[in-house]
């Protein structure tokens, strides 16, 4: 299994904004794809940041992952925002 973990940084409320108009349909595609085993965007008690949580079944399944999301309407919206992740191979 692979797994991400980490949070999305906001530096102002406007990129909370995009966040928050973007995530369903991120998290709904994303949960849709083979592999994933559970994907989770939930805002902490700081508006401003975000936490994430992801499992695939394999790197092929993240790979996959990474590749469709940097290629999405997410990924256009959220490209500037601060990502801190650590991914782990379990």
């Amino acid at each position: 299994m692979i797994q991400l973990c980490g949070q999305l940084i906001c530096q102002t409320s406007e990129q909370a904004a995009r966040v928050a108009h973007h995530l369903p349909e991120h998290t709904r595609l994303s949960r849709a794809e083979a592999g994933c085993i559970r994907f989770e965007v939930r805002q902490t008690d700081d508006p401003l940041i975000w936490h994430v949580d992801e499992t695939f079944t394999d790197r092929a399944a993240f790979d996959a992952h990474q590749q469709r999301t940097q290629a999405s309407a997410w990924w256009v919206a959220t490209a500037d925002i601060r990502r801190e992740f650590t991914v782990s191979d379990n």
